[in-house]
């Protein structure tokens, strides 16, 4: 894989940039966006969520790419959001501040949504909270042997928020929704593909080159009705999906002041179970 090219047509802002968290590559008609904040697991911190929507955003009427790829390390994807920055947001000095801060994350997930190309998801090992929400973002999912999705948020006293829950629903149904959202049980890569979430299982350590293969199937095709395809599925599957996710944030935020919040957080690095009480 070569580096970035130096850009597409005319009007089009160039992909290379100086990236601290991300790698970003192309060949021909496809690009490849690799989380790259490995010291601390890919997990999704301002910065790196930035870097992500910041990318999504140059990509999302690019005309010369016709497919993008998304991965993150070879044992993970991604461990989700920074729990410390999370805490760290408690401690805003207003309300209106503090939920200013919390549209990072689907700010981000909604700028991958909006890419014209077709987006697939390479996962191998844990892809965990907002990590997941990501990688349901993109229009197709590849999973090595191994590899799982996990929403822990529920379970340490969160609801899960980054506008995900559409997607999930339309994706596996309201039941399967449920399961995934409520119990922050890993769903693997076999599971994901007989639920829906997954569009391919394949060996440990392939998800990427079975990535690259459905991406140069997509490159093969005309792009202008792929693109209309596209559009029009997701505007079908989300019709009625900003009435039921406009509120939450603010949600996150009542959640996330509660003692149950704290108790989640606590029974988690205590590796211990929760006491919660409703409070």
């Amino acid at each position: 894989m070569s580096p970035i090219s130096t850009g597409g047509r005319m009007g089009e802002e160039r992909l290379e940039g100086d990236w601290t968290y991300v790698r970003v590559e192309q060949r021909e008609h496809v690009v490849e966006v690799a989380l790259a904040r490995t010291e601390a697991r890919n997990a999704l911190n301002g910065e790196l969520m930035a870097e992500l929507t910041e990318v999504a955003r140059r990509l999302r009427l690019r005309t010369d790419v016709r497919a993008v790829i998304l991965t993150g390390s070879a044992d993970y994807f991604s461990a989700g959001a920074d729990l410390s920055a999370s805490e760290a947001r408690r401690a805003q000095p207003s309300l209106i501040e503090s939920r200013r801060a919390v549209m990072a994350g689907p700010d981000m997930c909604r700028a991958w949504a909006e890419i014209e190309a077709v987006t697939i998801a390479a996962i191998e090992g844990y892809c965990i909270g907002g990590g997941a929400a990501l990688a349901l973002s993109c229009d197709f999912r590849v999973m090595g042997e191994g590899a799982y999705l996990r929403l822990p948020e529920v379970p340490l006293g969160m609801n899960m928020s980054w506008r995900s829950l559409p997607g999930i629903v339309a994706l596996v149904g309201p039941s399967r929704a449920k399961q995934f959202v409520m119990f922050g049980e890993a769903v693997d890569a076999a599971r994901c593909l007989d639920w829906g979430f997954a569009d391919e299982a394949v060996g440990k350590g392939m998800a990427l080159a079975a990535a690259r293969a459905w991406a140069a199937k997509v490159a093969g095709l005309p792009p202008l009705p792929v693109r209309m395809t596209k559009e029009a599925v997701n505007a079908i599957s989300a019709a009625t999906a900003q009435a039921s996710i406009y509120m939450d944030r603010d949600q996150y935020l009542l959640a996330t002041s509660s003692q149950d919040f704290r108790e989640g957080v606590a029974a988690f690095r205590e590796k211990r179970p929760g006491r919660f009480t409703g409070e």
